[in-house]
């Protein structure tokens, strides 16, 4: 279970690096624990030559036009779908995925790269806007490029998480830094290195890599704008846009299919063994369909084969990190201790790897447990009955959070006016999450302490761009003439007729 030292090689040469002699980050794999690269451990030297490279590039990169910084990346989405084994190799490695969860960064990345490459230009285009008078003034909005914009990447998705956010950037005539999380920066490497032989120039996209809040920091202050995707946390200190933690709920009503309900769970609660942003962590099922559900849940999660195999032969791999298992097992521990019921898994599994946690369902789960209120990210869910609609809403919102969310109807019109008052950046009816993640023509964020300013859409894009007004006003003058009483009357008489016009 190895990757080509000569590949991994040629990736580090891609790191921004102001001096040879670096100290390197050990990278161990998930699956064993070992050690099966190292990484270059940037300084802020490094970062500061990485945005001299960037911000020199930009203004060339920003007189392109939109349909030749499109050409690149539709070109990249080609080179994604032809060499994505070998770049599945590296996500299982450095995350620990199934290869089925890790195949979605493969779909996020092609999609958002052609919808970017694509739709870019009529979104950047000036726009006309009324005028102050008709006729007499003309008014466009113009898009400007914001300069040079950090990414902050993290580890779980560390391929489209790493490239999809800086697409659009680029997209809109930016260049930008790339701190990618240290446990994944080859992932990122290569993505970086597929963008350069897709025709992208290499000071346009930097990449520094390392370890620490300081090399953060370095890229932020730098930065003319901050794209981070983490922890609450730590976002509430980047700033700028986030996409930052979630505690989801899945609301299942009276009325659903309770065998497409169990199957959308099991997706929904251990792809990526529960370590994605928008996973689900909290069910409701209605009072009914209890029993029926949890016993169809349960023996689902108990099937499921746990595996470190580089196919698709595993339907979940394992936890990234020490620092993961740590969290799971603590959650777990203290849910068992204050009295929650565990009905399926609640165990590691070292006989497969170092870091594999069995998928876990509680129920009697109570505030003042972590499980209730504190996200988990791994393979853990709590489960609990719900008798009405408005209980099962004042459940779901009843958190900090507002990441993501899912209900379960035979009856889309009954879901969908339910989804409306879910406080939450995204709703999925009849999916677990995959239905507003692959919308990419819709933004997709966070509420209340799940984010700023989502990815994706239009939002996604404009995000990375300032405005600019220009106004010719033409024939006359506004408050122009001696005589200010008439001009007072006269404005007065226009005003009013407007009322009726624009």
């Amino acid at each position: 279970m190895s990757i080509e030292p000569s590949l991994l090689e040629r990736l580090r040469a891609a790191v921004t690096l102001a001096s040879p002699a670096h100290q390197t980050i050990p990278v161990r794999a998930p699956f064993t624990g070992s050690v099966f690269a190292e990484i270059p451990s940037a300084d802020t030297a490094d970062v500061g030559l990485a945005f001299t490279r960037a911000r020199s590039a930009q203004p060339a990169w920003a007189a392109l036009p939109c349909s030749d910084r499109g050409r690149i990346f539709l070109r990249f989405h080609d080179l994604l779908l032809r060499r994505q084994s070998e770049v599945l190799d590296l996500i299982q490695l450095e995350t620990g995925k199934a290869r089925r969860h890790a195949f979605e960064a493969i779909l996020d990345s092609a999609v958002v790269a052609r919808h970017y490459a694509r739709h870019s230009a009529k979104h950047l285009r000036p726009r006309r806007r009324r005028g102050a008078l008709p006729v007499f003034t003309r008014t466009w909005e113009i898009r400007h490029p914001i300069g040079v914009v950090g990414f902050i990447a993290p580890w779980n998705y560390p391929l489209n998480l790493a490239v999809t956010d800086a697409i659009a950037a680029l997209m809109a005539g930016n260049t930008g830094v790339l701190r990618p999380d240290p446990q994944t920066s080859f992932t990122a490497l290569w993505a970086v290195q597929l963008l350069r032989e897709a025709g992208l120039p290499a000071d346009v996209l930097q990449v520094v890599t390392g370890d620490g809040p300081a090399l953060g920091e370095a890229v932020a202050e730098r930065s003319d704008y901050v794209m981070f995707t983490g922890s609450t946390r730590t976002g509430r200190i980047v700033g700028c846009s986030l996409e930052l933690g979630g505690k989801n709920p899945m609301l299942v009503l009276g009325d659903a299919d309770l065998d497409q309900a169990a199957a959308g769970a099991i997706r929904g609660c251990f792809a990526g063994a529960g370590q994605v942003c928008v996973s689900i962590e909290r069910i409701y099922v209605h009072r009914s369909l209890y029993d029926g559900f949890l016993a169809r849940f349960a023996a689902r999660a108990k099937a499921l084969q746990l595996g470190a195999a580089l196919d698709y032969s595993a339907d979940m791999g394992s936890l990234a990190s020490e620092r993961q298992l740590h969290t799971v097992e603590e959650h777990v521990a203290d849910a068992e201790a204050k009295g929650a019921t565990l009905i399926a898994g609640g165990r590691r599994r070292p006989d497969l790897g170092p870091f594999f946690y069995e998928p876990t369902i509680f129920t009697g789960v109570l505030p003042g447990m972590k499980l209730h209120s504190e996200e988990t990210f791994g393979p853990v869910v709590a489960v609990y009955p719900f008798d009405t609609e408005d209980e099962a809403v004042e459940l779901a919102n009843a958190t900090p959070y507002g990441l993501s969310a899912s209900i379960w109807s035979r009856s889309p019109r009954r879901a969908l006016r339910l989804a409306r008052r879910i406080q939450a950046g995204s709703v999925n009816v009849n999916e677990a999450y995959s239905s507003t993640w692959g919308s990419t023509d819709s933004p997709i964020g966070g509420r209340k302490q799940s984010g700023l300013h989502p990815r994706h859409g239009v939002e996604g894009l404009l995000k990375y761009t300032v405005s600019q007004t220009i106004a010719e006003q033409r024939w006359w003058q506004l408050g122009a003439g001696r005589d200010a009483a008439f001009y007072a009357r006269l404005m007065t008489f226009l005003v009013r007729c407007m009322k009726n016009i624009l």
